[in-house]
């Protein structure tokens, strides 16, 4: 099956998640990501699994997720053989993709106008923790900070007398957004350059997308001069009761979340076997739901606590309003959904160990397209030298300077 971008070539110069894990988008679509790592070092998270910020385990699942299907080339850019190299890789590709910030690129010669130099007609696309302007254009952004801190996300989740802030869900959550919005931003100015010639230099950054996710809550704090918060708040002052979370019998969670409360109020009253409460006059209409809000979530608290969430999802199963349990990472894997619709796609690591990665949300013709692992520190160095026409001596001169791996 061909890829949406099939024939795309993307030349990566990035480290950790948020920048790489565009261009394993990019390689789900299609598109030959060529991860340029240092001959020594490589991407440094190659060795966070060992640092002990995120569990040990038999696969590096934090470099194969966000590095699958990349094709990886050791190169000493600071070289002058490494930047030969470099140039002509550049010079055969349609994108390059760094995470290198502003002092670096000018340092290694890897700038704007340095690539296309070798290439006046790349998109360049640089991603940064907060933005190519500004005083913190030079700074180091983590999600941790640049996305979940600083843009209001943990503030609006956090509640005014929490011990501590609330962290982010999981390892690279602000990073994986951020990444697919890279990879869109990609697509975007490859179509520009298609239909009018010009390359586009693109920016994303961390604080930009997290701003993104909270739009509608950013706009609303500076119109209604207070900071929105969605945490701590008392569940039984909701404006819309049929928008809220109920406990189970077995102390689960699930969530309704019926922005048309009228057009689902009867049929949600027979499912949770309350049929007397539809004609109820403290609840029959929306404005009374509302001025009756705490004595409503009370009765739906008793009635949900009356069964357990496997029961729930029985008699919630030919409700057409929206509703979800509240599941957890490890029961996603056997959502009847994410199975369905090849979600969760499994792969073997180069000495044959099985694991499973999350494929990239956005879908072509029907089908999710086919992964593949991410690549060794170097793997492909000879391979890729090869394509560019260099021989064996050649080679063999420039893994001896120590210019590749």
């Amino acid at each position: 099956m061909s890829g949406a971008m099939d024939g795309i070539r993307v030349v990566e110069v990035a480290h950790w998640w948020f920048v790489p894990a565009a261009g394993a988008v990019l390689s789900d679509w299609g598109a030959d990501v060529i991860k340029i790592e240092h001959p020594e070092t490589g991407d440094p998270q190659r060795g966070l699994i060992t640092s002990g910020l995120v569990p040990n385990a038999d696969v590096n699942f934090m470099m194969e997720q966000s590095n699958r299907g990349k094709r990886s080339i050791g190169l000493d850019m600071s070289t002058a053989q490494g930047r030969e190299v470099l140039g002509q890789l550049v010079a055969s590709a349609d994108v390059f993709l760094t995470s290198f910030l502003p002092g670096a690129r000018k340092r290694l010669g890897i700038d704007v106008d340095d690539i296309r130099a070798d290439n006046p007609d790349i998109v360049y696309v640089r991603g940064s923790g907060f933005g190519p302007g500004g005083p913190d254009a030079d700074r180091p952004g983590y999600d941790s900070t640049a996305f979940w801190t600083r843009t209001g996300i943990a503030d609006m989740i956090t509640a005014d007398d929490a011990p501590a802030p609330t962290s982010q869900p999981g390892g690279a959550f602000g990073d994986s957004a951020g990444a697919m919005t890279i990879a869109g931003g990609i697509a975007a100015a490859l179509l520009k350059r298609e239909r009018t010639g010009e390359p586009s230099v693109v920016d994303i950054s961390l604080l930009g997308t997290g701003m993104w996710l909270i739009s509608a809550t950013v706009s609303a704090t500076k119109l209604l001069g207070f900071s929105w918060k969605l945490a701590g708040g008392d569940r039984t002052q909701t404006p819309n009761p049929l928008v809220c979370s109920y406990r189970t019998s077995d102390g689960r969670w699930l969530l309704l979340s019926l922005l048309q409360s009228q057009r689902f109020w009867a049929s949600l009253c027979e499912v949770v076997r309350r049929p007397e409460l539809a004609d109820d006059e403290r609840f029959a209409t929306e404005e009374a739901r509302q001025q009756n809000k705490a004595e409503l979530v009370g009765l739906l608290d008793e009635a949900f606590a009356e069964a357990t969430l496997e029961e729930w999802r029985e008699r919630l199963a030919g409700f057409r309003g929206a509703w979800a349990p509240m599941q957890s990472a490890l029961e996603i894997h056997d959502d009847p959904a994410a199975v369905a619709n090849g979600y969760l796609p499994e792969l073997t690591t180069a000495d044959g160990k099985p694991f499973t990665l999350v494929a990239s949300p956005v879908e072509f013709d029907e089908a999710q397209p086919e992964l593949g692992r991410a690549p060794d520190h170097g793997e492909h160095t000879d391979e890729v030298l090869q394509e560019l026409g260099f021989d064996w001596d050649r080679i063999i001169e420039m893994k001896t300077g120590g210019a590749v791996l």
